[in-house]
C-alpha cells in the first residue's frame, strides 16, 4: 500500500490551495452583467464582461447585477389638470443600469423608487397642462417626463432608455361633456364647411358672368370694328367713284334680298311693291353699266 510522506502531503495541500486559488481567482462575467467586487466589506472594483482576477480569499463578489433593458410594471396614478379635470394616467418606464456600484450602494428597491418618481413628475407637470394640452400633446409631455426623470435617476447610476403614457382615463361626467363637446365642434365645422362651398359658388357665378359680359363686350366691339371697316371701305369708294359706286352696292343689296325672299319652298306667291321692281331695273342697269 501505498503511504505518503510529510512532503507528499504539503505538496499535495499546495497543489490544492493553488487549484481553489485559480478557481476563486478567476471570473467569468457574462455579456449581459456586471460584478461588484468587495475588498473587507468596502467597493474594491466592477468587473466587465469576460475573464477578470480578483485576488482570492480577500476579494469576493458582493452583487451580479444585470445591465439588460428592464421595464416597470405599468402603473396608474391619478393627477388633476390645470383646468380641474381629474384624470388617471397610467405610464410605463424602461431602464438599464449603467453604473451598478452606484445602484447597490446609493438605492434599495429600484423598481420602487422609479414609480414614486414618475408619480410625482407626471402629477407635477400634469398639473400645469388643460386637459386639451394633455390629449393633443401627449409626445411633449412624454419628452418632459422623461427627462426630469433621468436628472433624477443620474444618481442612482441608471439609464431611462424610454418612458410612455399608455393611456389617459377620464370619469363618466368629463367623457360625455367632451363627446357633447365634440359633436358642437363637429356642427359648427360642418356649417362652416357649407358656408364656404355657398360663399365659393356665388364666386365662381360671380366669375361666369363677368367672363360672359366680357365676352359679349369683345364681340359688340369686333362687330362695330368691322361695321366701321366696312364704312370707311363704301366711304373711300364712294370719294374714288362718285355716288354711282353706292348706288351700285344698294341696288345689288336689294337684289340679293329679292333673290333669297324667292327661295321659300313649294310654291308661293311674292307680291312685290313697285318700288322694288324699280330697285330691279336700277339694279340691272348699273349692272349693265359695270359690264
Amino acid at each position: 500500500m501505498f503511504e505518503l510522506t510529510g512532503g507528499d502531503t504539503v505538496f499535495l495541500a499546495l497543489a490544492a490551495l493553488l487549484i481553489l486559488a485559480v478557481f476563486l481567482g478567476v471570473r467569468i462575467v457574462p455579456q449581459s452583467e456586471k460584478h461588484v467586487v468587495e475588498r473587507f466589506g468596502r467597493l474594491r472594483a466592477v468587473l466587465g464582461p469576460g475573464i477578470n482576477i480578483i485576488v482570492p480569499f480577500i476579494d469576493r463578489v458582493a452583487h451580479r447585477v444585470s445591465v439588460l433593458e428592464r421595464q416597470l410594471p405599468s402603473t396608474k396614478q391619478d393627477a388633476i389638470t390645470a383646468d380641474n379635470v381629474l384624470v388617471q394616467v397610467e405610464t410605463s418606464v424602461f431602464y438599464r443600469i449603467t453604473e451598478p456600484e452606484k445602484t447597490v450602494y446609493r438605492i434599495r428597491d429600484i423598481d420602487g423608487a422609479i414609480a414614486t418618481t414618475v408619480t410625482g413628475i407626471v402629477r407635477a407637470e400634469i398639473g400645469k397642462m388643460e386637459l386639451d394640452q394633455v390629449q393633443s400633446n401627449r409626445s411633449g409631455l412624454i419628452h418632459t417626463i422623461q427627462e426630469n426623470l433621468a436628472s433624477v435617476v443620474d444618481d442612482w447610476g441608471i439609464e431611462v432608455t424610454r418612458a410612455e403614457i399608455l393611456d389617459v382615463n377620464l370619469d363618466e361626467a368629463t367623457r360625455a361633456a367632451m363627446l357633447q363637446q365634440l359633436n358642437a365642434e363637429r356642427a359648427r365645422r360642418a356649417q362652416v364647411t357649407e358656408a364656404e362651398g355657398r360663399k365659393r359658388a356665388v364666386e365662381l357665378s360671380a366669375d361666369a358672368d363677368l367672363y360672359a359680359a366680357e365676352q359679349q363686350a369683345k364681340a359688340k366691339r369686333i362687330t362695330a370694328e368691322a361695321e366701321a371697316y366696312a364704312t370707311s371701305v363704301i366711304a373711300e369708294a364712294i370719294a374714288r367713284n362718285g355716288l354711282e359706286a353706292a348706288q351700285y352696292q344698294v341696288a345689288l343689296r336689294q337684289v340679293e334680298a329679292l333673290t333669297e325672299v324667292g327661295k321659300g319652298a313649294g310654291k308661293q306667291t311674292v307680291l312685290l311693291p313697285a318700288a322694288a321692281l324699280d330697285a330691279f331695273t336700277d339694279a340691272f342697269g348699273l349692272l349693265k353699266g359695270r359690264m
